[in-house]
């Protein structure tokens, strides 16, 4: 079931000089909530933008009713999240799309690149309660790219790449050397030829991969068809059939 309710801004907190880690409080509890899943996030009117914008959960904390968004600042909504106020009111459509499988007692690897770690928090968190063994692998072109490091590396065995070698093994994520390790399940998010690499990886290793997808995305339920992608089933909507798939179920040219 999705809702539509608003929210309070109870968190603006700065992650780096682009990001910012958002809090939304809704007065009501809120329904479940599958990591992977994201908003359709409309600001006050007095904001130019017309359509919702899609965010990811990047974290849930039920008792308090309150959700978390990793916002990185590129155009003008963005902006005005990144300068909200505590006790401004957003209204949100939620949860959307299809998440994250969650595995059991299996060692996981979690990769993301940039904002693409963005959904992954929550997913640790999750993982962690199913008593998974979980790697994380964090990667961006420099220190500055790598997002909440001492917070992931509380829910797993942190790793780190730069392509600038400023922070942890220089290069490119999916060259990392904890690549070289059996995992059980991968589970990535970032820019799409980062997911293509993780994809070959784990077709490679014979172990299951999902990959949440980043398309542009305008209704965020299916009706406009501007996130669609290319599956063994044909073409499906991001937004609905997503944004997590399985990369089996991808027809991409690896």
């Amino acid at each position: 079931m999705k809702y539509i309710r608003d929210f309070t801004v109870t968190l603006v907190n700065p992650v780096n000089a682009n990001h910012t880690l958002l809090g939304l409080t809704s007065k009501e509890s809120l329904p479940g909530i599958l990591p992977g899943q994201f908003v359709q996030l409309q600001i006050p009117s007095s904001n130019p933008s017309f359509l919702r914008r899609p965010f990811s959960i990047h974290d849930v904390d039920f008792p308090s009713h309150t959700l978390y968004l990793l916002i990185k600042q590129v155009g003008k909504t963005t902006t005005f999240l990144c300068h909200a106020k505590k006790g401004d009111i957003v209204n949100l459509i939620f949860p959307l799309g299809r998440g994250f499988s969650l595995e059991q007692n299996k060692k996981v690897l979690l990769a993301g690149g940039g904002c693409g770690v963005a959904p992954l928090l929550y997913l640790a968190r999750c993982l962690q309660k199913n008593h998974n063994d979980i790697y994380i692998l964090l990667g961006g072109r420099t220190r500055e790219d790598i997002l909440e490091a001492d917070v992931f590396g509380q829910l797993g065995k942190l790793y780190i790449a730069t392509e600038d070698g400023s922070r942890g093994e220089k290069g490119l994520i999916t060259l990392h050397s904890v690549l070289k390790e059996s995992f059980d399940f991968l589970y990535a998010c970032g820019p799409q030829p980062m997911l293509k690499a993780m994809a070959a990886i784990a077709r490679e290793k014979n172990i299951p991969c999902e990959v949440s997808l980043e398309n542009n995305m305008a209704c965020g339920i299916g009706a406009c068809l501007c996130c669609v992608t290319e599956t063994v089933r044909g073409n499906e909507c991001v937004c609905t059939e997503g944004p997590v798939f399985n990369t089996r179920e991808l027809k991409w040219p690896i």
